[in-house]
This record gives structure tokens, C-alpha cells and sequence, in this order.
């Protein structure tokens, strides 16, 4: 469905600086997958999925989407994609029926086709009561699954959505998943998302990619990159510094365990797998007369592993709710200046 080559994307700043913001993204996404791509803010996603969209073009390297270039056969694309960015797509003053039938008339449909979807995917989106209200007067829950519905009117194989609930409260964003996912099942569809909410890509995503400064750092799914980069968190208390100080000793020298550090009388450990160390931990600890006071084991989080890789935590990077978040500050796209 995705496939891209060295795919990058430059902006020329006002005093002549070139910025990257995508550099060299090699990328593979089959059909059928849902894939959830991760960074904090400018890390490059939203430019990522606006090439994909051919909404910019590519500086250099390819990209073909559904199998059909993005440069040289951008038409072909948009026929057969859905995309959802972070702004609303509907108009403030138009009904909610008549924006998914025009999206539909705009795909080709014919006017009793638009009209027959556009009512099917608002009663599967749970809008069929609003379908005469305006777009001003909806909820952000409900304008995104308006939204959907647009993205959604001319059945893609592809959905792209980009930061699709940002903003929504825990209700509204299980909500609109539930559909997504939903809809994904039922017609085999391939999703790509960009999500700063961590929940959402390990419930959902078959993959995880992470980019930070335009680039890719890690690529798998979401139990591979736990085990793979942090492991579970093995946590053993002490009486004191000293009984400390020798169990960090013995951790160092067990092979199976990493990123072993104490503060106080406790002692952390990264290992693959927590429930087997735990109590060899606690047993080596008692050969060596040394008294456990607690222990305590638990597996990793995304978080953990966004932490591990770029060493901040994307829970602390925070959220930008306007479409503009991926671009860095005072740059002007060379293509539009």
C-alpha cells in the first residue's frame, strides 16, 4: 500500500536556511495493516503523511502509494486514499449530509449514490440524527466523525489520518476508534495514523513507527519494540544503601539484565522477562544475605520505549491542535514562496 525510498522534504527558512524536516524515510506498509507513526512535535510526521497525501511534494526520493507514484501520478492517488488531517475538513455553514454527498459527487459518485452512502456512513458513524445540522453547531466528537465520514465516502483502500483525535475527551476518542475499527474490519482497509495518545497505537496499531528528526528510529510492533528496546522493570527495595549497593552489584553481573541504576535503598533493572527474574533476583540476594525489604516487577509502556530511543517522553512533549504542528517555526514552504 506505502512504499517509499530515501523519501525527503526541505523548507528554506527567510534568512535562507535550509530546514529538514524529512530525512530519508524508507517505509513499507502492506494492505490490510494499521500502522501508528509516533514523534513529538516537529519530529516531521504531519509532513510525512502530507507527501503521502501529495498535499507537498517530496524534495527528493520516491514515494508510490497504492501503487502509483506520488510526484507523477498525484490524481491516481487522492482517487484512492482517505485522509483526514488535524483540521476540521467541513464547512462551518454547510448541513452535515450535504458536505459527505459533496465529497461524494467530488469522488465521481453520481448524486443518488453520494445520497445513499453519505446516509449509510452517518448512521454508522452515529451522526444520522445530526445530518441536518450545520458543522458550527456539532461537538469535536462529532465533527471528527464527520470528518471520517468525508474520508470515508468513497470506500479507499487506504485511510491516512492525522492526529484524528486530538483534543477529544477519553469517551469520544474510544468512540470514533470503535468505528474506525470497525469499518477497517468489515472492508479490509489499510490505516496510517499519527497519534501523540500512546493507549490508542497499542490498542490499535499492528505496527509502531517511531521519527524523531525526520527520520525513522525504531520500526515493529508494539510488544516487539517493548521487549526489544526496554524490557520489563524489575524494582527491589532494601534495608538500607549499603544492602543497596550489593544487589546493583549483583544485577551488573547477571547478563540477562540492563540499565541497572539504585537511588537509595532501592535498585532498578531492566530485564526481558520479569516474572522469571524476579524471584531468581530475590534468591540471589538471599545467598548473598542480603534482606529484600519489596519487589516489584511491570511491563513496559510505549512511553518507556519513546524514552529509551530519544530520550524524552512523548506524554511530556505535549500536543498542538493546529494543523501547522509537525512545521518548525518561521519557515516558509520553498514551493509556495
Amino acid at each position: 500500500m506505502i512504499e517509499t525510498v530515501d523519501l525527503t522534504r526541505s523548507f528554506q527558512s527567510p534568512g535562507g536556511d535550509v530546514v529538514h524536516a524529512v530525512r530519508g524515510i524508507d517505509l513499507r506498509v502492506s494492505a490490510g495493516e494499521t500502522v501508528a507513526v509516533l514523534g513529538p512535535n516537529g519530529a516531521g510526521k504531519s509532513t510525512l503523511m502530507r507527501m503521502l497525501s501529495t498535499l507537498l511534494p517530496p524534495t527528493s526520493g520516491r514515494a508510490k502509494v497504492v501503487g502509483h507514484d506520488v510526484s507523477t501520478h498525484a490524481p491516481t492517488v487522492r482517487q484512492s486514499i482517505g485522509y483526514v488531517g488535524q483540521g476540521s475538513g467541513a464547512g462551518q455553514t454547510q448541513r452535515a449530509v450535504d458536505e459527505v454527498v459533496t465529497q461524494g459527487r467530488i469522488y465521481g459518485l453520481d448524486r443518488a449514490a453520494a445520497r445513499h452512502r453519505a446516509s449509510e456512513l452517518l448512521s454508522l458513524l452515529g451522526l444520522e440524527h445530526l445530518a441536518l445540522r450545520k458543522s458550527s453547531t456539532m461537538s469535536g466528537g462529532q465533527r471528527r466523525r464527520l470528518d471520517l465520514a468525508m474520508g470515508l465516502v468513497h470506500t479507499p483502500s487506504l485511510l491516512i489520518l492525522d492526529e484524528p483525535t486530538t483534543g477529544l475527551d477519553p469517551q469520544n476518542r474510544a468512540n470514533l476508534w470503535d468505528h474506525i475499527t470497525a469499518m477497517r474490519n468489515e472492508t479490509g482497509m489499510t490505516v496510517l495514523v499519527t497519534t501523540h495518545y500512546l493507549d490508542e497505537a497499542d490498542l490499535v496499531a499492528d505496527r509502531i513507527v517511531i521519527v524523531d528528526h525526520g527520520q525513522i528510529v525504531a520500526d515493529g510492533t508494539p510488544t516487539d519494540l517493548k521487549e526489544r528496546n526496554v524490557g520489563d522493570r524489575l524494582t527491589l527495595e532494601t534495608a538500607d544503601r549499603a544492602s543497596a549497593t550489593r544487589v546493583r552489584t549483583l544485577l551488573n553481573n547477571n547478563p540477562g539484565t540492563r540499565g541497572v541504576t539504585s537511588a537509595g535503598q532501592v535498585v532498578t533493572a531492566q530485564v526481558k522477562d520479569g516474572r522469571a527474574a524476579l524471584p531468581a533476583a530475590i534468591a540471589a540476594a538471599q545467598r548473598e544475605g542480603i534482606v529484600i525489604a519489596a519487589a516489584d516487577t511491570r511491563a513496559p509502556s510505549l512511553d518507556d520505549v519513546f524514552l529509551q530511543l530519544t530520550g524524552r517522553s512523548l506524554r511530556d512533549a505535549g500536543t498542538l491542535p493546529r494543523s501547522e504542528s509537525d512545521r518548525p517555526s518561521n519557515v516558509v514552504e520553498d514551493s509556495i514562496r
